[in-house]
This record gives structure tokens, sequence and C-alpha cells, in this order.
């Protein structure tokens, strides 16, 4: 959702974000639309005052003078209902396309058509050279018994898979230790819903455009038996229910900012990928996920503060980690319809020969609160949508690909993280059961 007075000021600026963030829309057809709609609800609102005041006058009225009242009150009900019908059609229109309108990028993200225009900002780490001959974390994976894809897709279908014994203790004790480090900075730890309506789908700025990924819920109803739509979809990161948490209320400045740390699985469809990152566990349909969304006071310069905090935690993590990464700018043509300023940090996958996305970092300013009405009362007592932002502090399993292929050894054992070893019970290394 988008500040409308700004829009019909600044028409040609939303247009060029709309271009650049490649989403088609015509604002200046959404403009055509609004001026109607305005126009339109103008004279309904003027025919229900004037009804109104016929309907107090008739009684009053006697002979001829009533009868035609009585008749103009009955055209003008007829004309009424007509404009209330077509207005309820152009509001429903209006409404739609408005949601489509993005969010403008910042004057800093660099304009292009996919992630092969992204820009490097930094690197960290540095690439290691092996003296044998590696395994991809599939290899891995299998000869150390630790994850099985052939038995997730006979469960759930292609792109699903199992951790199993010493893969899912990996990844658990990454989850706990990346928890325990954003709870000693002041982050409050919600596992939410993995549910979501379609509202909060809409307000976290998901829908309407990416209902083709999200996998939607049906309810099978007792008396017929028929699976009926239930207006909820599984999330595909904690960021739709957590951003969400406080939808609709008004916050107090004091309170600012919130910091939480999401912890939920995410299922995506992957719609439009098919056929890419088909091997492994870089492309599935359900993910693991620590997501830290913060929500603060409506200032560009406290959001870069934030922006810059919660990017600083993910790369903390991979740090501690010893994992090589570098951080981009993500250019326009691969940002979402909402985000106005976004990065990647990308990590090295041996098996990929270069670096893979493992991390998102995206500031929306007031494009999510105000589709999600969450505002806060400034210290001049002025009300104010809250800027909101978020980012993947962890996510699995793709950030098992880099831990399983960076720490495996010639003999092909894997060597435990030492940051993760407390949560391993102190195992130094994974060797098949």
């Amino acid at each position: 959702m988008i500040d409308l007075q700004d829009l019909r000021a600044r028409p040609e600026t939303y247009q060029k974000a709309a271009d650049d963030k490649r989403i088609r829309i015509s604002i200046a057809d959404f403009l055509t639309i609004d001026e109607k709609r305005k126009t339109l609800l103008q004279r309904v609102e003027e025919m229900r005052a004037r009804k109104n005041k016929v309907s107090k006058d008739v009684p009053t009225l006697k002979g001829d003078e009533k009868d035609a009242a009585i008749k103009d009150m009955k055209e003008l009900g007829e004309t009424l209902k007509k404009d209330e019908e077509e207005l309820t059609q152009l509001e429903a229109e209006w409404q739609m396309m408005q949601l489509r309108i993005p969010g403008i990028p910042l004057p800093n993200v660099p304009v292009g058509k996919d992630d092969s225009e992204n820009a490097e900002v930094r690197t960290w780490g540095t690439v290691p050279s092996f003296d044998f001959e590696l395994k991809d974390h599939v290899t891995l994976g299998e000869e150390l018994d630790i994850i099985d894809i052939p038995r997730g897709v006979k469960v759930s279908g292609t792109r699903f898979y199992f951790l199993k014994g010493d893969g899912a203790r990996l990844e658990q004790a990454i989850m706990q230790f990346t928890l325990d480090m954003l709870h000693r900075k002041g982050f409050t730890q919600l596992n939410p819903p993995v549910l979501s309506n379609w509202d909060m789908m809409m307000g976290t700025s998901y829908f309407p455009g990416g209902e083709e990924s999200a996998y939607a819920v049906g309810v099978r109803r007792e008396k017929s038996g028929e699976i009926e739509p239930a207006n909820l979809y599984l999330i595909g990161t904690a960021e739709v229910p957590v951003t969400s948490y406080h939808a609709g209320e008004l916050l107090d400045i004091a309170d600012l900012p919130r910091r939480y740390a999401g912890y939920s699985n995410g299922f995506r469809g992957e719609a439009g990928t098919y056929g890419k990152d088909t091997r492994g566990l870089y492309r599935v349909h359900q993910i693991q996920k620590v997501e830290q969304v913060i929500l603060c006071e409506n200032s560009p310069e406290v959001s870069a503060k934030m922006h810059e905090e919660i990017l600083g935690n993910a790369e903390e993590v991979l740090q501690v980690l010893q994992l090589p990464y570098r951080v981009v700018d993500v250019c326009t043509g691969d940002m979402g319809q909402g985000q106005i300023y976004k990065n990647d940090i990308e990590t090295w996958m041996p098996s990929r020969n270069g670096y893979g996305e493992t991390h998102s970092c995206s500031t929306f300013h007031e494009f999510q609160s105000r589709r999600l009405n969450i505002k806060y009362v400034d210290r001049d007592g002025s009300k104010k949508f809250v800027h909101t932002l978020n980012n993947t502090c962890i996510a699995s399993p793709r950030i098992l690909i880099p831990i399983l292929e960076m720490y495996q050894n010639a003999d092909g054992t894997v060597t435990v993280p030492e940051v993760l070893r407390p949560y391993m019970g102190g195992q130094e290394k994974i060797t098949r059961a």
C-alpha cells in the first residue's frame, strides 16, 4: 500500500519504480480510475444526502407536492442503486490495482533486470583450497546417512527431503545457536503459526502476485465431506505472521524498536523454477528459518541503522561459522514489490564453485505497515506508520550446503563447526553411524 497523496503528486516516480522493478502496471490508468472513483463517490454521497432529505420531507407534504416528492425519491433511488453498484465494482478494481503499485527504491539501489546485475558490496573470508577431491552435500549426506532425498520425494514429491540423525541434529544446533545469539541481543523469540490468512499475506506484500508460490489450505467439512477453501496459506517465512503480529495496533514510541526473532518452518511452491537447481537442498519446498523482524519509528535514518544491525547479525553468524561470503546490493529487477532497499548475503558453496544466496535483508519503510495498519504515537502526539524491516538470520537446509561442503574431510567425515559443538553434546565430527 502506498501514500495516495504522494502518488498523485509524483506519478512519474512511481511509474519508474514499477518499470525498474519489472512490474507491469500503468500509473496513468490507475489515476484515471482514481479520478473516476472520486467523481462517482462524490455523486453517490450527494444523492444519498438528497434522498435522506426527501425522505424526511415527505411526511410533511400533501397532495400533488407529496406525490411529486415520492416519484422523485423513487427515481433517485433507482439512479442511486445503479451508481452504487458501479461504485462497488470500481472500488474493487481501484483497490486491487492499488495493491500492485510498488514501493520506490532508494536512490542507491542499482537498476537492473535480475540477480545477475546485483552489485557486490563486500566480501568476507578466504575461499579455501582442498588437497583432495571434494564431494557435494548430496553425496556427503548420502554416504554419512544424514540426508535422504529419495524417501522425501516418495513421501511428499519433488524438492522434499528427510534430514536424519546427525543431519537433523546439526540443523537444530544451527537454529538454537542463532536464537541464543539473538536473545542475547535483545530479540524476543516468537514461534508463530505457519498458517496465515489472505489479509496478512497481502499486508506483508506477498499477495496479490505471489499466490502461485503459496500452498493454499482447505478444510474438510463434516457434513458434505468436501474440501472447501479456508482462506489460509502455509507461510513461506516467519516474516508474514511476525510482521503481522501488531496488525491494527497503535504502539507507543517508547516501545520502539520492537525486535523479534521468528522461528518457523516455511513452505514455498517455487513457481517458475522448473528444472532449476534440481539437485540437492538448494531449492526445496520446505525450509526452517530464524527471521529477524524489526518495527521502528518512521525515520529513514533509524531504518538505515536497523538495517545495518540485522544485516550485521546475519554476517556474525556466518563469521563465527567461518564461512566465506559476500554481501550484494540487490538490483531493482530482483527486488520484491514493497522492498525499497535489499541486501543479499551469498555464501561460498564449493559444489557450485561460487556464491549461493543464503540470506536476505529488506527495508520497507511504510509499505507493509500501511497495509497492516500498524501505527505508533510519536513524541509530539501524532500518529505515524511504523517502518518495518526483516532479515534471514539463518535458513536451513540451504545453510547446510556450505557447512557440509566446507567442513568435509578427506576421509569422508565432516567436522562440526566449533561453535555448534556445545549444541551437539560436544560432538566434533559427523561420521557414518
